[in-house]
């Protein structure tokens, strides 16, 4: 049983983590912080957690958690990180991994000179959907992949819980920091390649802050597909996802929904030759239990540190693309 502890105990932890670690059976949330120790003390009791503290180092020192799943606001998440990996505690942090590639960098460098597990919580490569995308791909099933779509939407209001993913210095970016990321993680992973060329566009309003409120990329990946990449934090919650080929096409209109039935759909002209109904719902399951399987040195975690730090390479230069109008080649 691997114990984790949750720095940065808020809305997601409670939405998204906490029913994914009641159906773990290798996983127990022993301990949490926020800033507030009140607020620490009702949330654990709230959802039986043992400890409560207001500090992440008072987590990570503590010997009743052998890993930490960093959910804390991008800016801390580096030095969140840092401060698991000096304690000698394995780390899973929340996407996206920092607020720049040199800060996934520090904590790729300083998690392989500790010895300590590093992974990033892409928890879109943990779902059945995702999966067939990429195995249909790699079976040949539309041939070779010529473009590659993947947008994600929701209705991010001026009363939306997270607050700070308004606030620049906080959030490090708009949508394509916060869903963006997902996008890209997930393109690469079902191309089986990377990106290496980035062109963006982003719009602002007047709610948006110094973020962007919309953006769109379009991704030049090695093998030659094209990827494009549409993100608003302005419309109605959407996830699609498409893959076309010179021999057929791909395709879920909510490709990345936990809620709901995914349908998946193999296109051969104007026809749906093959359709398949999935669920994603264990997909938060499946990524602790996969974590703490590589803590307990069974298997290696399929999202390491690595991942993070090349996604907000990408990201970087998706940021320069758009302070400079041009397209921006993806560093090594």
């Amino acid at each position: 049983m691997v114990r984790f502890g949750i720095a940065g105990f808020g809305l997601h932890a409670v939405k998204r983590l906490m029913p994914g670690f009641a159906q773990a059976p290798n996983c127990r949330v022993t301990a949490l912080s926020r800033r507030d120790i009140g607020k620490a003390r009702q949330s654990a009791k709230q959802h039986n957690i043992p400890l409560a503290f207001d500090s992440v180092e008072q987590l990570c020192q503590s010997p009743d958690v052998d890993a930490v799943f960093v959910a804390s606001p991008n800016a801390l998440h580096l030095p969140d990180v840092l401060t698991a990996i000096r304690c000698g505690k394995a780390v899973l942090c929340e996407k996206p991994m920092a607020l720049n590639a040199r800060e996934c960098q520090q904590m790729v460098e300083a998690a392989q000179k500790a010895g300590v597990l590093l992974g990033v919580a892409h928890v879109f490569r943990f779902e059945e959907s995702t999966a067939w995308f990429r195995d249909q791909l790699a079976a040949g099933k539309i041939g070779k992949a010529v473009f590659a779509r993947s947008e994600f939407s929701f209705a991010a209001g001026s009363q939306h819980p997270r607050t700070w993913i308004r606030d620049m210095s906080v959030a490090g970016g708009g949508p394509m920091a916060d869903i963006g990321v997902h996008c890209i993680d997930t393109l690469r992973f079902v191309l089986q390649d990377e990106v290496v060329r980035v062109i963006a566009v982003g719009i602002s309003d007047s709610g948006s802050g110094q973020v962007e409120a919309a953006a769109a990329l379009l991704l030049e990946f090695s093998l030659g597909t094209l990827g494009a990449v549409m993100v608003s934090f302005r419309a109605e919650y959407r996830t699609p996802l498409e893959i076309v080929g010179d021999g057929g096409v791909l395709l879920a209109d909510n490709a990345f929904s936990v809620d709901n039935p995914v349908q998946l759909e193999l296109r051969r002209g104007q026809a749906a030759v093959e359709v398949h109904t999935v669920s994603n719902a264990s997909a938060y399951t499946r990524q602790v239990e996969a974590f703490a399987a590589a803590v307990e040195g069974k298997a290696d975690f399929p999202v390491p540190g690595e991942e993070g730090w090349r996604n907000q390479l990408i990201l970087d230069a998706a940021y320069r693309s758009i302070r400079s109008g041009h397209a921006e080649d993806v560093s090594a």
